[in-house]
C-alpha cells in the first residue's frame, strides 16, 4: 500500500463531493486523460477538468461516497457510488463505479471509471429509451457522441 496515494484518491472524492474543482484539479497530473463507457477519452487537465464542470452541471444534487481504496507506486483503484438527479430527465440516478487509477509524479495522470452502461441508461434515461435501447451499441455511439458535442460547446466557452 501506498499511503500517499491512497490519500490523494480520497482527496480527489472528498474534492468531487464538495464540486471543489481546483482541488480535484491540484490531483490530476497535467497530462492526465480520463475514460468512461460515455466520455470514452478525454485528454489533459484542462479537458478533463472541463468534463467535470459540464458533468456536475447535468447532474442536479450530486452525492458520492467512495470505498475500497487500494494503491501502490503506479496504480489504484477504488469504487464510488454517484447519486444524482439526472436534469435532463430528471430521473433520479444511483451510479456505481468502479475506478482505475495510475500515478506520475504523485498525481493521477489516468483515471478510468467503469460502470453498467445499460443500468446508468435505464435510471437516467427511463422508458422507452434506457429500456429498450440502452443495451444496443448505436444508442451508446449516440449517447458518446451528445456527450462529446456537449464538451466541446462547452469547453470552447470556457
Amino acid at each position: 500500500m501506498n499511503d500517499r496515494h491512497v490519500a490523494l484518491i480520497g482527496a480527489f472524492y472528498d474534492a468531487l463531493g464538495r464540486a471543489d474543482f481546483a482541488a480535484m484539479e491540484r490531483c490530476y497530473h497535467p497530462e492526465v486523460s480520463f475514460g468512461d463507457p460515455i466520455f470514452q477519452e478525454v485528454e489533459g487537465r484542462d479537458r478533463v477538468m472541463a468534463m467535470w464542470r459540464l458533468q456536475l452541471g447535468v447532474r442536479d444534487g450530486l452525492k458520492s461516497e467512495y470505498q475500497d481504496v487500494q494503491a501502490d507506486e503506479f496504480s489504484g483503484s477504488a469504487h464510488w457510488t454517484a447519486q444524482y438527479t439526472f436534469s435532463s430527465t430528471g430521473r433520479p440516478v444511483v451510479n456505481e463505479i468502479d475506478a482505475l487509477f495510475r500515478f506520475e509524479d504523485d498525481l493521477i495522470v489516468r483515471h478510468h471509471d467503469e460502470f453498467d452502461f445499460r443500468r446508468w441508461s435505464r435510471m437516467a434515461l427511463g422508458r422507452p429509451n434506457g429500456l429498450l435501447f440502452g443495451w444496443t451499441p448505436m444508442w451508446r455511439k449516440t449517447i458518446r457522441d451528445r456527450a462529446t458535442q456537449e464538451l466541446n460547446g462547452f469547453a470552447s466557452s470556457q
